[in-house]
């Protein structure tokens, strides 16, 4: 079963609540993004403002330049997964370790820019990997690039057992062929977001991806 999960990217509170509403109606599982304003250009929501309904998985893209500072603030938060960047600074063991500790998951994101072998050494501590095909901190706009998925294939004959994510253009043109270069988590913003009926357009990705 391919998850297909809702992306907040919000900057200021209003718009957080009503992407998180809507969010938390279409599905269980929810993808939220967060940015310090220096690994990611725009300054999103802080962190310490974010919330969300308490029947709903969370899983924060940590777009931070040095993730492992907030610790605490991801704690006290309890999200399900944690993905933060290969492009970041501090040690991502220390990260991941810390994370397993108090029952979360680890993640580690991928600009396109970066090749697989830069997490290899450290996949041992990854459960779950994200392919970012998008620009960072902005919700819609940009495209899947589907070349990309060669990543996918190198992760899997590394660590077969790895979850594997997509941020970045998913929509119902390209939804099959994720799904078949083998994503299992499709992040989805701007799709939905611009959509005339939401849930029609959320219901329509589902049935293509588990078609």
């Amino acid at each position: 079963m391919i998850s297909i999960c809702p992306t907040v990217t919000a900057d200021n509170p209003d718009t957080f609540h009503s992407q998180m509403q809507l969010a938390a109606h279409l599905s269980g599982r929810i993808h939220l993004d967060v940015t310090d304003g220096q690994l990611a250009p725009r300054e999103l929501l802080p962190l310490a403002d974010v919330w969300w309904p308490g029947a709903c998985r969370v899983d924060i893209h940590m777009m931070f330049e040095r993730p492992l500072e907030h610790m605490d603030v991801l704690l006290a938060l309890k999200p399900a997964l944690v993905i933060a960047h290969a492009e970041g600074k501090g040690s991502f063991v220390q990260f991941s370790n810390n994370l397993r500790a108090n029952g979360i998951q680890a993640g580690v994101a991928l600009l396109p820019q970066t090749p697989v072998s830069t997490i290899a050494n450290a996949l041992d501590y990854v459960d779950h990997v994200l392919i970012f095909s998008g620009n960072l901190g902005y919700q819609g706009g940009s495209a899947a690039d589907l070349s990309l998925l060669q990543k996918v294939v190198e992760l899997k004959r590394l660590k077969p057992q790895l979850e594997i994510g997509w941020d970045g253009g998913v929509n119902d043109q390209n939804i099959c062929q994720l799904v078949d270069g083998g994503i299992e988590v499709a992040n989805v913003g701007g799709f939905l977001q611009s959509a005339a009926n939401q849930q029609t357009a959320y219901n329509t990705l589902t049935q293509l991806a588990n078609r």
